[in-house]
């Protein structure tokens, strides 16, 4: 578990580079300087974990490329002490990011693989979201709703109601929407039947899968 002068190096590099493409959060950035994303991924990428791109991670997924990880914690507005359910914990760096931006995170995640590994990896880097589970995104957490935001971190045919309504009023969802190709969509609730919506261009993440457990 070692992070070294070198791989900081790699991480400021990459927050230029993030910068230089848009993101101006200096909370995202810093949050992203901080977390050593080397150690989420397979020792054979270690070479290649500061490049703006996704790898695999096991079990048919990625992890997300750091600009998206970025593009969608920029989305969320993060504040401190923000209750943040987070849909698909994967290898868990969007869930550090989302905690070293002073965030309360509940996250859920539906490989079981996945669950066990990341949930022995997070407390070993001293990362604490106050919930990390093994269950259906597409349900969201009613038992810890009302969030101040919902980030989605997989390709959703559609926007799940269950979620909407565990959000606070006020509150935003980040979530891609779309089969092959997605839109990154942005929900503000503005009461409890009304909700504004946005859209910030296409991405390609893997789909959002239900019914595990």
């Amino acid at each position: 578990m070692r992070d070294s002068s070198k791989h900081q190096g790699l991480r400021n590099q990459l927050v230029e580079i993030l910068n230089q493409k848009g993101i101006t959060d200096k909370r995202v950035l810093n949050a992203i300087k901080r977390i050593p994303r080397h150690l989420f991924l397979d020792s054979s990428f270690e070479d290649f974990a500061y490049q703006d791109t996704a790898f695999p991670i096991g079990a048919g997924q990625t992890i997300s490329q750091p600009y998206t990880v970025a593009f969608q914690s920029q989305l969320l507005q993060v504040k401190s002490d923000d209750k943040i359910l987070e849909i698909g914990t994967g290898s868990g760096y969007q869930t550090a990011v989302l905690v070293a931006m002073g965030a309360r995170v509940y996250s859920i995640e539906r490989q079981l693989e996945l669950y066990k590994k990341t949930s022995v990896l997070l407390p070993k880097l001293g990362i604490r979201p106050r919930l990390l589970t093994f269950g259906d995104g597409y349900k969201g957490l009613s038992n810890y709703a009302p969030f101040d935001s919902i980030i989605v971190t997989a390709g959703a045919p559609i926007i799940p109601q269950p979620l909407m309504a565990q959000l606070k009023i006020g509150g935003r969802l980040i979530i891609p929407v779309g089969e092959d190709q997605q839109t990154m969509t942005e929900l503000i609730r503005i009461n409890e039947t009304r909700f504004e919506k946005h859209e910030h261009g296409d991405f390609r993440f893997v789909p959002m899968l239900e019914n595990k457990n």
